[in-house]
């Protein structure tokens, strides 16, 4: 999940904020072939051969064979943005779930449809466990798309905001035991692209996860959610911080982000207002490879 604070340095530090500094609490191109894509293809018919599947797009490996980034959209093709919503949840929340601590949150989900806004979440593997009905149900929902968010929701750096670390050694894992989570809860498809828990990385972090055949996804406006209570300073964060191809984190769960889905009936009509269409992660990613 996404941390409170500002986060914009990615390499060198400034990741996501430190949601997780007290403990882990949580939230709610090329075309390569889609990995991770468990819905059976179409029929052969007798009289032609069946149409290829469209593979989600990505963005070919950087230098060295890294995983790709990606942080916002091309801003001069049309004023687009994309909601992304972060689902976390650790692999030791159990507990604290099975006292009655929600980290899922329905009704947000439920406002998404009714404004009819498209949207991405970046889902832990643990969240699709604890609430595998909700992720199903998601994933089944032709508005949103499913991205992987770690199983853990452990660092993939160190010094990352208190988060465990997951080692090197099994970064690449932790990506596919998620994938896994998602078809064993019911999602036919999830998409090739992975968010950093804490939003940290570095070099090491990236070649690891290559191997997972992932394009890393960040953000480039914060919406400040996370522990919030004013959910009018939060729809203001966004509405300044939109241009043209940004990508908006955000967070899916009650108990860490209450305002959010006070803040989203805000934020969707002053950006309609404004000119904008929403998109999922995807439709700014095949932008970007297009003009790339």
């Amino acid at each position: 999940m996404i941390s409170m604070v500002r986060k914009a340095k990615l390499r060198t530090g400034t990741a996501l904020g430190a949601l997780m500094a007290l403990g882990a609490v949580a939230g709610c191109g090329q075309s390569v072939p889609d990995p991770h894509d468990t819905a059976p293809g179409p029929r052969a018919s007798h009289s032609a051969s069946p149409a290829a599947p469209t593979a989600p797009p990505t963005l070919a490996p950087g230098p060295g064979g890294l995983a790709p980034v990606f942080a916002n959209g091309p801003r001069n093709d049309g004023k687009t943005v994309a909601l992304t919503f972060d689902a976390d949840m650790t692999a030791d929340q159990g507990e604290r779930a099975a006292g009655g601590e929600r980290f899922d949150h329905p009704e947000l989900i439920a406002s998404l449809r009714r404004l009819k806004v498209p949207a991405t979440v970046f889902m832990t593997g643990r969240w699709a466990e604890e609430y595998p009905d909700q992720a199903r149900a998601i994933g089944a929902d032709p508005l949103f798309e499913i991205a992987n968010h770690s199983y853990s929701h452990h660092a993939f750096t160190g010094d990352c905001y208190g988060l465990p670390r997951v080692a090197a050694s099994e970064m690449r894992a932790d990506v596919e035991r998620a994938y896994t989570a998602f078809r064993t809860a019911g999602v036919k498809k999830a998409m090739p692209y992975f968010r950093f828990p804490g939003g940290c990385y570095d070099d090491a972090a990236l070649r690891e996860v290559s191997a997972a055949g992932v394009t890393a996804v960040q953000w480039d406006v914060v919406s400040g959610d996370a522990f919030a209570t004013d959910a009018d300073a939060v729809a203001q964060q966004v509405l300044d911080g939109v241009r043209p191809g940004s990508v908006v984190v955000m967070h899916c769960t009650r108990s860490a982000a209450p305002t959010t889905e006070r803040a989203l009936r805000r934020i969707v009509p002053a950006l309609r207002e404004q000119g904008y269409r929403f998109v999922k992660v995807s439709e700014l990613i095949g932008a970007a490879s297009r003009k790339g």
